[in-house]
């Protein structure tokens, strides 16, 4: 593909993930490889530029502090980025400029720092842009006890070290400033252009991250990577050509970036607003309308996969608000339901099957989330529950962890995902850790929820028959006879819906980490159906929630598909 073909096709590559950031590094990439210019004869030539740069320099040297560098070995081909025009050459960036990191004067020293007016440069205040402020100043004390260089307009800095979001970060001074020691500047010369020097900078921070990041002791670059990497010298007129033609072509997907934000964001203000207006409609008439509202939008919606997981949410707050399947007046009702509950718990308490769970305060009726069909009850979760518990450490109980099955399942907050028991890599304990944990051991069915920590709340049903425990940081959640007046799958998305989840992050009791209790827990208000209708919700929520997998994987596809498009687009116009 053409260089001009590809800008002609420029916005229509633009949807896959990431598409203007990639653009961008094309753009930079053509650019310094002398694809978006043309040679112009009358350039002054790139040789000729590099006698005067090494004079201008070895002057400056003698008249300056600037350390000299080690002597530069020849550019390897490995070295070499990409191939450019004839009439340019590679040299590294230490044999052009004059490179130097700054100083942190001593801050328990009020004199440095209180009442500063020179500006300071630090990696906060790189932002790959030009810089035209500082969030801190010294005073002119500080510059001179700690022999700080003033770096001139022009100056590019880039950031040593900070993380692997800091590290090779820029800056193109517009302001005359110190640096500090985390920072290094690349002194100007009038023989490259500043702005040429900050895009090739920018274009090849990517290399700097990943060296970085390959250093196991110190995890950061310094003034002497900076000096021997490599850089493309070009004529200066066309180096100004470059420039400008960047600027109009990174201006372009700035805008483009922009649209592509104000498009998203609008479709997702739209359809939080259309989910809104169906969760609170009032009476059936005004659902039915703002339902109708959504499916005559719905490409619009639902055209990107960020609107999908609020999709989900709005699906199960529905089904626990009565209003995702009708009611049927003939099924038996929530309270007749709960009365055989109340029964069966009563005999299991008799033939001391089960302890009593201690009593639950009663419903507060005037403080409850949503009203709910008349054919429902709202009722704490401990009522329906045999036992609520949770596992233990066997760290604390002097247990080992075993190497095979010959020891008991031991299932940790990583394996209950949500609605899915994860046990691809199981983890077993000796056995007899169920004689010191009883009341732990799994049973089919039995709910477990994560209560500790960043996965508080994924819950799933633990469905196998193997012989198995929970550590201190799952909880265990048994329903009475749930074959007979519970569906399992129904309190599954309960416990998944906005208002459960909302029900659980209210409740943590440490805020340094989130954790949910026993009696919390037990005390969770639930809108419980009829029998019947658990049934229908279920088979509903798990038909829609298929289809919204479906759409998701389809609109993740055509990103996918936009991604691929766009690689074979930028190596194609890379290697024209």
């Amino acid at each position: 593909m053409k260089v001009d073909k590809f800008f002609q096709n420029f916005e229509l590559l633009t949807d896959a993930p990431n598409a203007v950031v990639k653009m961008q590094e094309i753009i930079m990439r053509l650019a310094f490889s002398g694809k978006l210019t043309k040679r112009d004869i009358s350039d002054v030539k790139v040789n000729d530029i590099f006698k005067e740069i090494k004079f201008e320099r070895k002057r400056l040297l003698e008249e300056t502090t600037f350390r000299e560098p080690k002597d530069f070995k020849p550019i390897h081909h490995n070295e070499i980025l990409f191939e450019l025009p004839k009439e340019w050459m590679w040299a590294r960036i230490g044999e052009l400029f004059l490179i130097s990191s700054g100083t942190t004067p001593n801050r328990t020293n009020h004199k440095y720092f209180e009442n500063g007016t020179e500006y300071w440069v630090k990696t906060t205040d790189l932002n790959n842009e030009t810089v035209l402020t500082c969030e801190e100043k010294i005073t002119k004390q500080a510059v001179l006890d700690c022999n700080l260089k003033y770096y001139p307009v022009g100056t590019v800095c880039v950031a040593l070290y900070g993380g692997a979001g800091t590290i090779g970060k820029s800056g193109l001074l517009g302001i005359e400033t110190t640096i500090n020691q985390s920072v290094c500047g690349i002194y100007p010369n009038k023989y490259v252009n500043a702005k040429y020097l900050h895009l090739y900078i920018k274009l090849i921070r990517p290399l700097w991250m990943n060296f970085a990041a390959s250093l196991r002791k110190a995890p950061n670059i310094n003034a002497g990577v900076v000096n021997n990497m490599v850089f493309p010298l070009a004529p200066l007129e066309e180096q100004k050509r470059i420039v400008e033609k960047c600027d109009r072509l990174l201006s372009t997907c700035d805008e483009i970036e922009k649209r592509q934000q104000q498009r998203q964001e609008s479709i997702l203000r739209m359809n939080e607003s259309a989910i809104a207006q169906l969760l609170t409609s009032q009476n059936p008439e005004e659902f039915r309308q703002h339902w109708q509202r959504i499916c005559n939008n719905f490409d619009l919606l639902y055209s990107i996969p960020e609107t999908i997981p609020k999709l989900r949410q709005a699906i199960l707050q529905l089904a626990v608000q009565g209003k995702l399947v009708r009611q049927d007046p003939n099924d038996e009702s929530a309270s007749v339901l709960l009365k055989k509950v109340e029964t069966e718990k009563e005999n299991l308490i008799n033939q001391k099957k089960i302890k009593r769970i201690d009593s639950l305060p009663a419903i507060d009726f005037n403080n409850l989330p949503y009203q709910i069909p008349k054919t429902w009850e709202w009722v704490r979760l401990g009522s329906l529950v045999e036992v609520i518990t949770k596992g233990s450490s066997p760290k604390w109980q002097g247990i080992n962890y075993v190497e095979d099955s010959s020891g008991t399942l031991f299932i940790t907050s990583e394996n209950v995902q949500n609605y899915v028991i994860n046990v691809t890599e199981p983890k077993f304990v000796e056995a007899k850790f169920n004689e010191i944990e009883p009341r732990s051991i799994l049973k089919r069915n039995d709910i477990l929820m994560n209560i500790v920590g960043a996965s508080i709340g994924r819950t799933a049903i633990f469905d196998r028959d193997d012989i198995a425990n929970i550590n201190q940081a799952v909880c265990l959640i048994r329903f009475i006879s749930p074959e007979k007046f519970i569906e399992l799958r129904y309190i599954l998305h309960f416990f998944n819906s906005p208002v459960c989840i909302s029900f659980m992050f209210d409740k943590q009791v440490d805020s340094a980490r989130a954790n949910l209790s026993m009696g919390n827990i037990a005390k969770f208000p639930i809108p419980l159906p009829p029998l019947a209708e658990q049934k229908r919700i279920v088979e509903k929520c798990d038909r829609l929630m298929s289809l919204c997998d479906t759409l998701e994987t389809k609109l993740k596809q055509g990103r996918d598909s936009s991604e691929k498009l766009m690689e074979v687009a930028a190596k194609q116009v890379l290697t024209a």
